[in-house]
């Protein structure tokens, strides 16, 4: 298979935009993901896909933390800042919004769609990413707002 031809490819398949950070012993860090998905629901678990190679994967593996903050239409500067587009890096990266924590201490982006509050329970290394299996301990809903997905390489508002 070819990896240009599988990435195009992948660029079909629209997922919602989400921020996910940690903060902890290991530092904050954060990044923009769109391979995020619920895995089951007793207990409450989230799959996130982390590349190996990022900046701030060592934080995400010393912390054991993290907060899945899905986006609103709008916050595509959000979005941008925390995939590395705007210049800015690891703690100047949160100069971007508003932020706040619940449980675990992982920051909490006011005003997202949904903040997913969890503990990695699980790592799983598969090529260039970790898979990292987080229960949620605790969930803040947002307001009513059209939501935010990226299809073939493009920020669409949804909803």
């Amino acid at each position: 298979m070819d990896r240009k031809e599988f990435r195009n490819a992948m660029a079909r398949l629209g997922a919602a935009v989400n921020i996910v950070t940690t903060d902890g012993a290991g530092g904050r860090a954060g990044f923009t993901a769109s391979a995020v998905c619920s895995v089951t629901d007793d207990p409450p678990t989230l799959l996130v896909c982390m590349n190996r190679g990022s900046s701030g994967a060592a934080a995400f593996e010393a912390n054991g933390v993290l907060c899945v903050n899905t986006l609103c239409h709008g916050q595509e500067e959000l979005s941008n800042t925390f995939a590395g587009f705007t210049g800015l890096e690891g703690e100047a990266r949160f100069s971007v919004g508003e932020w706040d924590a619940l449980d675990t201490g992982a920051p909490c982006l006011r005003g997202a769609a949904v903040n997913f509050d969890c503990k990695v329970t699980e790592v799983v290394e598969k090529g260039t990413h970790a898979v990292l299996f987080a229960q949620v301990v605790n969930l803040r809903l947002g307001g009513e707002a059209a939501g935010l997905i990226y299809f073939s390489r493009a920020y669409h508002r949804v909803g």
